[in-house]
């Protein structure tokens, strides 16, 4: 496949992750997570997040998402998101359908909830005839590229604890977060107030595997039997354990992110200088949304392969990585301006 901008995905593999996989791969261990990789990634958590949390490994984001959710809900819940949130446009209803819980989203200009906006969904509790509020659900960084800063996780997080609710957030990119705000990942995860967080490793450099992060065991009570009936219980646990290891190991996660999150900066930089090209929203980790001549994008997408956010715009999005490098940005961008008439 060309290589291109259409999403962190589609990188590789960082060498370091698929050593640790190799390292691994030595004789025998017990299967599903009793193994002395797994042990030493969860002591890695808990140094980075607390002695008390409780940890989870899963294969992908869809799964953390599902597992996390369906641990703190019933079926006669409602989950709270922007309407952009991965889990309300982008795993295929998977969230209602392992939960049965009634996913609401809430418009927003820059996919970020606020209290103001969460307020309105906040009533019939105790109401037989409305699905009871549970959760509210953040993405960190949003599904537009955006960063919820402390300040506003707190506001969330009291907001949500003052109606007896639960403040989950879909980590996905929270070391692009985490390299953008210069911030460790507890400072605004954990002590914010996040009660349950979906913690990505795929999107910056791992093979796969994500782990579901609870911050008051008793939310994690019932999370093995949830785990295994939601298929995302891997017998060789130490190949995803293992590459967690790596990904803390130096603070590789770190130099993956905030390459990726350079990468972007670089890239606004050069279309910025292009008066056809409009950024329709703030840069702030590693994607980059902007409105494109039409004409154009089919070239564009032939060589370097992105995709359409928005067919109304045209808005497209472009995605960096940790393995993106200045020389593709510079060619992207010759190839724009010999396109434009």
């Amino acid at each position: 496949m060309r290589k291109g901008f259409a999403s962190d995905n589609n990188a590789g593999v960082h060498p370091a992750i698929l050593q640790a996989v190799a390292e691994a791969n030595t004789g025998h261990a017990a299967g599903y997570g009793d193994d002395p990789w797994t042990a030493e990634a969860t002591g890695l958590f808990r140094t980075h997040f607390g002695e008390d949390t409780e940890v989870f490994f899963v294969f992908n984001g869809t799964g953390a998402n599902v597992v996390g959710l369906s641990s703190v809900v019933s079926s006669y819940h409602s989950v709270i998101c922007a309407d952009t949130a991965h889990i309300h446009t982008d795993e295929c209803g998977a969230p209602e359908k392992f939960t049965g819980c009634k996913l609401l989203g809430v418009p927003t200009p820059d996919g970020k909830l606020t209290p103001e906006r969460i307020r309105p969904l906040l009533h019939g509790f105790g109401f037989e005839h409305h699905a009871q509020p549970r959760v509210i659900s953040i993405s960190q960084v949003t599904e537009v590229g955006t960063l919820y800063r402390p300040e506003e996780i707190s506001a969330l997080a009291r907001l949500a604890h003052d109606h007896g609710m639960i403040l989950h957030m879909d980590g996905a990119r929270i070391s692009n977060a985490a390299a953008a705000l210069d911030l460790p990942f507890r400072t605004f995860t954990r002590d914010c107030g996040i009660d349950v967080l979906s913690f990505g490793g795929t999107k910056n450099g791992m093979l796969s595997g994500e782990a579901v992060l609870f911050f008051h065991p008793a939310l994690a009570e019932n999370t093995k039997y949830i785990r295994k009936q939601s298929m995302q219980l891997f017998s060789k646990m130490r190949f995803i354990s293992a590459q967690f290891l790596a990904f803390f190991r130096e603070e590789l996660w770190k130099k993956n992110a905030l390459h990726a999150n350079l990468m972007a900066r670089i890239l606004e930089n050069e279309l910025r200088t292009i008066p056809a090209i409009r950024i329709t929203r703030k840069v702030e980790a590693n994607g980059i949304f902007a409105i494109v001549p039409r004409e154009i994008i089919e070239p564009l997408r032939e060589k370097y392969f992105f995709y359409i956010w928005d067919e109304q715009g045209p808005e497209v999005r472009w995605m960096t990585s940790f393995d993106t490098t200045e020389e593709e940005i510079h060619d992207f961008a010759r190839l724009i301006r010999q396109l434009l008439p």
